[in-house]
């Protein structure tokens, strides 16, 4: 059953990726250098400590860019060239030893699991930043920051399960995405209004 275990952490962590890239890489990277796990493929260089001092600088600056109204906005436009290849790349190399068809079909999959929690992430923020407190960008940071660190564990440790969350995820994600759609239609309109100098609520409420 080692092929299940190596799909459901190439899947797993593809997923959380979309959600916070710089905590999955550092869960993962720890995890390998301190022995917790043997990662598959050519994950296993994860465990170098510049990698990881990265990720973890990076996770840094990304846990209050997320809780500031608008800016974290801004930080999921700009990771969408980030997360969505980071996720696929990172279930290609964990899946690289395996057979050339699961390795594509794996780098498919992790690329769109990628795309639908992050997309879904940024529906959740447009929604937050049209309301009037700054209160639910704290909350929903922080079930983020949860979410990414025990899905990432979960795909390591308990591949069933992560396999369940992914199909429960996908069910859920078909369902909202037209949200999905014109939450993220919000959040370009609003995030182009902002370099031209207009409001980024109001073009936000605008968009259709």
């Amino acid at each position: 059953m080692e092929w299940l275990s190596t799909i459901s952490l190439a899947l797993g962590t593809a997923w959380t990726s979309g959600i916070n890239l710089y905590a999955t890489v550092s869960v993962l990277g720890l995890l390998q250098k301190f022995g917790a796990t043997k990662l598959p493929g050519g994950l296993d260089v994860l465990d170098n400590w510049w990698i990881i001092g990265i990720a973890g600088g990076m996770y840094l600056i990304e846990f209050f860019a997320d809780k500031i109204p608008y800016v974290d906005s801004v930080w999921d436009v700009v990771h969408t060239f980030i997360r969505v290849p980071a996720g696929a790349a990172i279930a290609y190399a964990a899946t690289n030893q395996m057979d050339s068809g699961v390795e594509v079909i794996a780098t498919l999959l992790g690329g769109g699991l990628a795309f639908s929690s992050h997309a879904t992430k940024a529906a959740a923020r447009a929604g937050a930043n049209l309301s009037p407190e700054p209160v639910s960008n704290w909350i929903l940071s922080i079930v983020e920051d949860i979410i990414a660190f025990a899905g990432a564990f979960l795909a390591v440790f308990a591949p069933f399960v992560i396999l369940i969350v992914l199909v429960i995820f996908t069910i859920f994600f078909f369902w909202f995405f037209p949200k999905v759609v014109r939450a993220v239609r919000r959040i370009f309109n609003a995030v182009g209004a902002l370099f031209r100098g207009e409001g980024f609520k109001e073009v936000a409420r605008k968009a259709p």
